[in-house]
């Protein structure tokens, strides 16, 4: 065959992938993410108890609390709800693959070998029954589509954006796993200390008790004194019970997130009675930080470029799909297999193209625009809901340390009250319902302390968790599981 048969195939060819109809993704310049003071240092990061650094990846690590770390590197190798992140981002992975793969020619084989003959009336024979035989037909085709629109390179564009968008999402699964597992861990120690503190209440209403019934036994006091001491010491003995089972729910809680069971996570953990909390200002960075470093921000973006990338995939179809084909075969009586004459072969393009009827593919432009627009509104949305609640974490945290610092005073306060209360009551100063009440008072204000310092580990783990950190050298999920 001449060459020049094959000009307007090798021109075809040259012009591929020159194109691709529809937008080039360019992150838009009115997105929020584009606005100066998105970027700019928190409006709360002023406090005392923060500082312009940049918080470290596995900012657990900052409470300096072997029990803590072990917890979240378990959750972070055992989790269900990270391993489904994994599945989803395998699976994003394989449709990257199965989208690239359309860039490569495609090649067909078949065979058929068969036995019998054909019909009397076929050969022209009839009333005769030809012999039957061996025959074969085999043959091999290669295909390959010319991209002339950029169809399919838009589609890789595509699987590429949702794959990096399940990646981030596989990140923003670990953030959340790990500030859960922080804060079930914050509120099983917490609940702990609110138990020692309320136990510490118990024994000091029992101590007093104690005195009143002696009083009463030397008849300085009244069975009255001895029935509201009584009754004030079943009050505080009510309080233990709630939070022996926050310790246990908070365990529970624990055992789900490191993916075992109730019975697996060990009970020695019910020993913590201390918060977790840092005794240094917390490192909060600023806003153009916290926008690189979420991931729910990068999810956000790159489902948006991948929804542009779809309105190109629905224009292409506005136009024709070329495809080079070469095909050979060969049939015939299996005793002249090989034989010249049974050899066959065809080379050509095929056109395909749907017109004048556009109307689908117009349809199609417009919802992939339509899933654009609301892309974009989902990563507009992301980028203000991570500055929102950064902001409010913040201003949270740093005002339960005011609260905290009062309690504390108004704790102290409390404790000389009821000291010098039951010393006057010793020396028959005042009567049994004055200590009472400085007692209750200051039981209710140790059992607020202790509330307060709970609120503020788990205020604490919050402005870590909106902040974005803990996905940093996660490496490739584990797919064991």
């Amino acid at each position: 065959m001449n060459t020049r048969h094959f000009l307007p195939l090798m021109l075809t060819a040259a012009l591929a992938g020159c194109a691709a109809v529809g937008p080039d993704y360019r992150t838009p310049a009115d997105a929020a993410i584009q606005r100066p003071d998105a970027q700019a240092p928190f409006l709360e990061s002023h406090e005392a108890a923060y500082r312009q650094d940049a918080p470290p990846g596995r900012w657990w690590r900052l409470y300096d609390d072997p029990a803590l770390d072990g917890l979240v590197e378990q959750a972070l190798a055992a989790n269900t709800d990270l391993r489904v992140a994994a599945a989803n981002l395998e699976r994003a992975q394989a449709a990257t693959r199965e989208a690239q793969a359309q860039q490569q020619p495609s090649v067909g084989v078949n065979a058929s070998p068969t036995f019998g003959h054909v019909s009397g009336l076929q050969e022209l024979q009839p009333g005769v029954d030809p012999p039957s035989r061996w025959s074969y037909s085999a043959g091999a085709s290669v295909s390959y589509q010319l991209d002339l629109f950029g169809q399919i390179r838009r589609a890789v564009e595509a699987a590429s954006g949702d794959e990096q968008a399940a990646r981030a999402a596989y990140d923003a699964t670990r953030v959340t796993v790990a500030a859960e597992t922080a804060r079930a861990y914050a509120n099983m120690c917490a609940a702990g200390m609110q138990l020692a503190s309320a136990r510490h209440s118990v024994e000091v209403q029992t101590a007093s008790l104690d005195a009143v019934e002696r009083l009463q036994r030397a008849g300085r006091g009244t069975v009255l004194d001895v029935t509201r001491a009584r009754g004030q010491l079943q009050q505080l003995q009510a309080n233990l019970p709630p939070f022996q089972a926050q310790q246990r729910t908070a365990l529970y809680r624990l055992a789900a997130l490191t993916g075992r069971t109730p019975a697996q996570i060990p009970a020695s953990l019910l020993q913590c009675a201390t918060a977790p909390r840092l005794t240094q200002t917390i490192p909060v960075g600023d806003g153009a930080a916290l926008l690189r470093r979420r991931p729910d921000i990068r999810q956000a973006e790159r489902s948006l470029a991948a929804a542009t990338a779809r309105i190109g995939v629905a224009t292409a179809d506005l136009y024709p799909k070329i495809s080079l084909g070469l095909s050979g075969a060969s049939g015939g009586p299996a005793a002249m297999f090989g034989d010249r004459g049974t050899f066959s072969w065809s080379i050509g393009p095929l056109i395909s193209w749907t017109i004048p009827n556009t109307g689908a593919a117009q349809a199609r432009i417009a919802q992939a625009e339509a899933g654009t627009k609301a892309a974009a509104a989902r990563f507009d949305a992301a980028v203000l809901n991570a500055l929102r609640e950064t902001e409010s974490a913040l201003t949270v945290y740093a005002r339960q340390l005011d609260r905290e610092s009062a309690l504390q005073a108004a704790r102290e306060q409390s404790a000389q009250a009821a000291s010098q209360a039951r010393q006057l009551f010793q020396y028959g100063k005042t009567d049994y319902l004055t200590v009472l009440d400085a007692e209750r008072t200051l039981a209710a204000n140790e059992s607020a302390l202790a509330a307060a310092r709970a609120e503020l580990s788990s205020d604490q783990i919050a402005v870590f968790l909106a902040l974005g950190g803990g996905w940093e050298d996660g490496g490739e999920p584990d797919r064991r599981h």
